[in-house]
């Protein structure tokens, strides 16, 4: 297929495999866009061509099986590809998921643009429930010895990245801005001699929308931190009633610069049910995951770039509550499926896709 040597030309300076990895990479995209998939299976039905079914899907199979992919050396092609302005607001998360009695465990490091996290690293974690200290400051290592001269605006971070051994290392070690949510039960002291209180006894007389920010540094985890809270309306019950932060740096900004946490958590869904439906995978080897992510990460990149250029062209409605009747993501991917299910008859708004795939 024409089209496939066109996209595999437009990968090679960037990835700089062997013709053959190209060129199944991009057989791969095509293929991805138009199943809505992951599932090996379901992908090998839309590779078209002379191909029986079967031999697109072994194809498959021996790629991920086989293939040494270098996530370092994806990470910057993304960054590359991605062309996010500086400074960067890093988000950190985690997603899960089973499979039959595979666990599915992943840490991820995002940066946030356009309301959305672009992905850029991510640890296969071996074991159930939340990531420790080590798993986190081994991330961010990474992140620094590839990108040394980046500059952050802040790392954003949900309530189960706490810890007196991770604050340690944000705030002495590796010193980064950052905007981190704790726990209402999380212990807050003013100082030496001071009494400990759980934070929800701390802000317990907020009203409902009202912000706090206590004045000086306090002791959370073992050490000083400017802490904010905010008083939430619960949508349900069970809810918790406060949204408590900490902070390094500019607390007056901490709650609306938290609100960038969510970008990851909007690209959560855009790997699985809004998008390419990571769950759907039949993989039980986390070296193999991690491989697929690396391949999405490329075609997430593509969709948002393609969804921020027809934004720019016909602007997306708003609804009454003033958010978007579509996100830029699914604007993307939704125009790329309808190019790339109809190639026959849109070659020119192919290629006309293809710069999306450069950083010029």
């Amino acid at each position: 297929m024409e089209q496939i040597n066109q996209l595999r030309d437009k990968l090679r300076p960037y990835l700089g495999w062997h013709g053959a990895r190209l060129s199944f990479v991009s057989l791969f995209l095509i293929a991805l866009f138009r199943a809505k998939t992951v599932n090996l299976a379901e992908l090998a039905t839309v590779c078209g061509g002379e191909v029986a079914i079967e031999s697109h899907y072994k194809r498959m199979q021996r790629f991920f099986r086989s293939f040494e992919l270098d996530l370092s050396q994806i990470a910057q092609v993304l960054v590359q590809l991605a062309d996010i302005p500086q400074p960067w607001v890093l988000s950190l998360d985690r997603t899960n998921w089973s499979f039959g009695q595979t666990q599915f465990n992943i840490l991820m490091l995002g940066i946030v643009h356009q309301g959305i996290a672009f992905p850029l690293l991510w640890t296969m974690l071996d074991k159930r429930g939340n990531s420790n200290s080590d798993e986190r400051m081994d991330l961010l290592e990474r992140f620094e010895v590839l990108f040394p001269d980046a500059q952050i605006a802040y790392l954003t971070a949900d309530r189960e990245f706490l810890g007196k051994e991770w604050l340690s290392y944000l705030l002495i070690d590796k010193p980064i801005p950052f905007r981190i949510r704790i726990r209402q039960s999380d212990k807050i002291c003013a100082g030496c001699g001071q009494r400990a209180l759980a934070s929800r006894q701390v802000f317990a007389n907020l009203s409902v929308g009202e912000t706090r920010i206590l004045s000086g540094r306090h002791w959370v985890w073992g050490r000083p931190v400017y802490v904010i809270g905010t008083r939430l309306q619960p949508t349900r019950k069970g809810d918790d009633d406060f949204l408590i932060l900490i902070t390094n740096h500019c607390p007056q900004q901490a709650v609306s610069d938290y609100a960038q946490r969510w970008g990851i958590e909007t690209l959560f869904g855009a790997l699985k049910t809004r998008g390419f439906c990571l769950e759907s995978t039949h993989f039980t080897d986390a070296h193999r995951l991690s491989k697929l992510l690396a391949v999405l990460a490329i075609a997430f990149v593509w969709a948002m770039k393609t969804g921020i250029w027809q934004h720019k062209l016909r602007p997306i409605r708003l609804k009454s509550h003033r958010r978007r009747a579509k996100s830029l993501f699914r604007l993307g991917f939704d125009y790329l499926r309808s190019i790339l299910t109809n190639l026959d008859h849109k070659k020119p708004a192919f290629l006309d896709s293809l710069r999306f795939l450069s950083c010029t």
